[in-house]
Parts: structure tokens; C-alpha cells; sequence
């Protein structure tokens, strides 16, 4: 269920359904591809920005006009404040998501993540080649964030 979101004028919420899938993993995947192809066939004209948020995600503050920018994406709150040795990148080197040891400023999380038409687009483009070369290799990365 969506609450009724109060906007300002000539500003407009759209919820788009994904399909349903066995595995966290794969709707996080699935995503890349989805926003590619919405902005490509629907959102070029239409909008400034996108934002991706997961279904449970719960805000216990404002969301404003501070987030617009080329590219948003928020600190996993798991690895918030952490050294970066914690965080669970991918470490196979066969892996196009891999990060050597050493590399790396934070650890963001997929569930809130937008920007501008052209850079998220640019970033789910990108990341849907990256993680079909991957299937390809019968690699998947450890996370999907």
C-alpha cells in the first residue's frame, strides 16, 4: 500500500509495480535493467529526476530538495561510521563488482538511490552490462547493493 503523499503543485509521485521474484537478489538486479529501459521508453521527456526506493523503506524525516542531485545514493546504515576493511565488497577479482582490499570510500545501500535522467541512467546501464558479463562467467557478487 502507498500512503497518499501530499505534493506541491505540478510535482507528481508515479508508483511503477516490478514483478515479484524468488530471490531478494534477483529483484535487486532486476532493477538495473527496469530503470534503464523506464528512462530510455518513458521518463526522458517527462522528468528531471529519479529516485529508487525500496518498498520498505521508512523515512523518519523531511526528503528534500537537498537530494537533487546528478547522482544520490545513501550510506548503508549497517556500515555507517565503519573502516572500510568491514565492508563487504566483492573481493574476487574475476568479478566485474570486485574492489581490491585497500579501495573503496563507503559502502552504499540499493535501497535509496536517484539523481538526474542521464546519470542514473548512465549507473544502471552500467551496471546491468557489468552484471551480465558476470552471469555470463557464472559469477554472482556477494552483495548486490
Amino acid at each position: 500500500a502507498i500512503p497518499n503523499v501530499k505534493l506541491g503543485q505540478e510535482r507528481y509521485l508515479t508508483v511503477k509495480k516490478v514483478p515479484s521474484l524468488n530471490r531478494w537478489q534477483d529483484i535487486s538486479m532486476g532493477r538495473m535493467e527496469i530503470l534503464e529501459k523506464l528512462i530510455e521508453n518513458e521518463l526522458a521527456k517527462e522528468a528531471d529526476y529519479i529516485f529508487c526506493l525500496d518498498v520498505d523503506t521508512k523515512f523518519y524525516g523531511r526528503w528534500g530538495v537537498e537530494s537533487l542531485g546528478r547522482l544520490v545514493g545513501v550510506i548503508h546504515p549497517w556500515f555507517f561510521d565503519l573502516p572500510r576493511f568491514i565492508f563487504t565488497y566483492e573481493r574476487r577479482p574475476e568479478s566485474q563488482a570486485y574492489i581490491p582490499a585497500g579501495e573503496g570510500d563507503y559502502y552504499y545501500t540499493a535501497a535509496a538511490f536517484g539523481g538526474s535522467l542521464e546519470d542514473v541512467h548512465h549507473l544502471t546501464k552500467t551496471c546491468r552490462e557489468q552484471m551480465s558479463i558476470d552471469a555470463a562467467n557464472s559469477i554472482e557478487a556477494i552483495w548486490h547493493e
